[in-house]
């Protein structure tokens, strides 16, 4: 019996002694693999280099610290703010028509805006005509663009309707026939005015 015994015991200390090379657990026995060996309690077995600073996780009572809960990072989002924004459109008419041309610009830049308040449409003419007629005809005109803003999108609620007649022209004109029409065409118009606000970045 004593020589088994005496066997046994050499070859466990052969087996720790070939399982000390392992830097990552080099106060205890461990084997080819790195892996601590355990008496049948459970406790890691220390070699003869073993010390308190040579503890690892798991083994003498030494716990894993608790790592803390990491916080996802979310992108900062950018600051904005509100800021009133007004812009003028001017649309100009043949003669003695109200037929509407090309509003795209108008209908663009309300879709910029974050609200719209207000859009004001004022009728023009030009002299040439009776007075009253003229004045009929720049609010047709004026009627004529809200009804186009309002097919394509707009808010048709947000307008107001003026008209003025020939009595605010800015054409000053001279000649006769085909030329004086040519030359009145800025008072054939109708004068947008957008009112609402923007969103921009502080």
């Amino acid at each position: 019996m004593k020589k088994i015994a005496i066997a046994a015991g050499l070859a466990l200390a052969m087996g720790v002694s070939l399982a000390q090379a392992h830097e990552e657990n080099k106060g205890y026995v461990t084997n080819s693999a790195g892996d601590i060996w355990r008496t049948s309690a459970g406790e890691c077995w220390h070699n003869s280099a073993w010390n308190k600073e040579l503890a690892v996780v798991g083994c003498d009572g030494m716990m894993a610290a608790a790592e803390e809960p990491k916080m996802e990072e979310k992108p900062a989002e950018p600051m904005y703010t509100m800021m009133a924004d007004t812009k003028k459109f001017a649309l100009y008419f043949d003669f003695d028509s109200t037929e509407v041309g090309d509003t795209s610009n108008i209908v663009n830049y309300i879709g910029t805006l974050s609200s719209l308040k207000a859009i004001k449409l004022v009728g023009h003419a030009d002299p040439i005509g009776s007075e009253a007629y003229n004045e009929k005809l720049s609010k047709r005109r004026a009627e004529a663009v809200a009804a186009k803003l309002a097919d394509a999108g707009v808010d048709s609620s947000k307008m107001e309707i003026g008209y003025l007649g020939e009595s605010s022209p800015i054409a000053n004109c001279s000649g006769r026939g085909a030329e004086l029409i040519a030359c009145l065409r800025p008072d054939r118009r109708v004068d947008v005015e957008i009112s609402g606000e923007k969103r921009v970045a502080k």
